[in-house]
């Protein structure tokens, strides 16, 4: 039941946005009654911390399956970019969205939504690094790396407002041939091939 509860949250997240969600929709939603919603979430705010804490479950896991699936060799840096691409132009980010634009006025969910952030932030951040194979101890491969994560979160944003895919994808594909040439991906491709082929 409280699974249930929390997916209708992020459901009515992405349709409503966070005003028009409400917890009589959520347990229509869920098809559980009033009382038992309430029996495990008071308030629409306590509702909606749990849904933060759900979501940053739900984000992980998609980034962790959509990374497991991604190819080794030259195609490498153009998949995980369009990967990152997609996940932030997803359902799961448009209803993280929603409580971070809710969290700016409101001071009880900023203290759920704020330390969350910060995890799936580093986390994310992690998860790049290794699925590019980057040497943070270079400079500005950090910055780069970051980068990265602020432009597919603002691409992420702009499809809120319409179907842009083709932009987008456009956009990462540019910027994965800049990453591969500014970090030297190709050469260690190249490498990488020409010890395989020695061995």
């Amino acid at each position: 039941m409280r699974a249930r509860l929390l997916e209708a949250t992020v459901e009515l997240l992405v349709e409503k946005g966070f005003s028009g969600t409400t917890t009589t929709l959520v347990s229509e939603r869920a098809g559980v009654s009033r009382g038992a919603q309430l029996h495990h979430f008071p308030t629409k705010n306590d509702l909606v911390v749990a849904a933060v804490t759900h979501l940053t479950e739900r984000r992980g896991e998609e980034l962790a399956a959509a990374a497991s699936q991604l190819p080794a060799g030259k195609q490498r840096t153009r998949a995980v970019i369009q990967m990152l691409g997609d996940h932030f132009a997803g359902p799961v980010f448009t209803a993280a969205l929603e409580l971070w634009v809710a969290a700016r006025t409101d001071e009880t969910l900023l203290e759920a939504v704020a330390p969350l952030e910060q995890v799936v932030g580093r986390e994310t951040h992690k998860m790049t690094v290794q699925l590019l194979g980057a040497d943070e101890s270079q400079p500005g491969v950090r910055e780069l790396i970051q980068a990265t994560l602020d432009l597919v979160r603002g691409l992420g944003l702009a499809s809120t407002l319409g179907d842009d895919t083709r932009r987008r994808r456009r956009i990462l594909d540019q910027w994965a041939a800049t990453l591969e040439t500014t970090l030297g991906f190709e050469a260690r491709f190249a490498r990488t091939s020409t010890t395989d082929k020695e061995q």
